[in-house]
């Protein structure tokens, strides 16, 4: 008995936490982590990958969490679905999810304390920054700056934050390319919005996607999705045909166009959204993206490395 109910309590959690968008968060920072070994020419510290990985891990989901309590709060989110949280299923209160995010900051920012002690103020300030925004983002979504918040905290400041992590210096590099994987950050999000877009509305909530209706959506979430792919490859090619006196990224980074079938497969699920054979995929749309996003970061991930065990720079 005891067994079923630790299992239970544990299960709770898990669909509290939605450990299935952490990719999101924790791609940009094995991201900017191998750039800082491969590209940047330090040793990688393991350590301090596994300890900058923990931080944003658990700071993400501390703002998971907080999000979900606002948007029951207002009235958003009450339906379960396959990716929604224990609040909507009733098997957590608001109250008791509040107070583990707060539980889940606390703990993210002494990993963070432990990372500037380690490694100096600069992480202090990129880190202030993220925490600030992760807090403030149920209320930045609800003035349609949601997108760009995430975008900033988990696609850019997480890729550059590894980056100082791991050399101790700063460089617009990682930022630069860690653009298309912030994107489909932003992707993940947007389907998300783009699926609530109408309660949103209901409810005075304005997201971006509320903002450029159904239609938009769809050329927004296009842009995020196959653009992100399109942009990777301009980084290691463009330079090179131009023959520009600029920092570009090793051709074995082509590896990432294996993703395309997977990206062309999210298009068709979003094409289909008004058919009742495809409402299910429609509903799922942020789960698959956040998939793709997962395929999408580690053959970036692996193109770097690749890069650097054969010399393909």
């Amino acid at each position: 008995m005891a067994e079923i109910e630790k299992r239970s309590w544990l299960k709770t959690w898990l669909v509290a936490a939605r450990p299935w968008a952490l990719p999101a968060s924790t791609i940009p920072v094995l991201f900017g982590s191998s750039l800082a070994a491969t590209l940047g020419w330090v040793r990688l510290d393991l350590g301090l990958l596994l300890l900058s990985l923990a931080a944003m891990a658990v700071l993400h989901t501390a703002a998971n969490m907080l999000s979900d309590v606002i948007d029951w709060k207002r009235g958003l989110d009450r339906g379960p679905t396959p990716v929604s949280g224990a609040i909507v299923r009733g098997w957590l209160s608001p109250g008791q999810l509040l107070r583990g995010s707060v539980c889940l900051f606390g703990l993210g920012s002494v990993l963070g304390l432990v990372l500037v002690w380690l490694r100096g103020m600069l992480i202090l300030k990129i880190g202030l920054a993220g925490i600030i925004l992760g807090a403030a983002y149920p209320w930045l979504k609800a003035l349609a700056l949601g997108d760009l918040v995430v975008f900033v905290n988990f696609g850019l400041l997480g890729s550059l934050g590894a980056w100082v992590v791991q050399t101790g210096q700063f460089s617009w590099l990682p930022v630069m390319w860690a653009v298309p994987q912030g994107m489909l950050v932003v992707a993940i999000l947007h389907a998300n919005n783009w699926r609530d877009s109408i309660t949103d509305r209901e409810k005075m909530v304005i997201t971006l996607a509320s903002v450029l209706g159904d239609r938009g959506s769809l050329l927004y979430y296009l842009k995020l999705t196959c653009g992100s792919l399109l942009l990777l490859v301009a980084f290691a090619l463009v330079p090179r045909l131009l023959g520009l006196d600029f920092p570009s990224l090793p051709l074995t980074m082509l590896l990432v166009v294996l993703a395309l079938p997977e990206c062309l497969k999210l298009w068709k699920k979003a094409c289909n959204r008004h058919r009742p054979e495809g409402l299910a995929d429609f509903i799922t749309l942020d789960g698959a993206t956040a998939w793709y996003n997962l395929i999408f970061g580690l053959l970036s991930v692996a193109g770097l490395w690749l890069a650097y065990l054969t010399g393909l720079f």
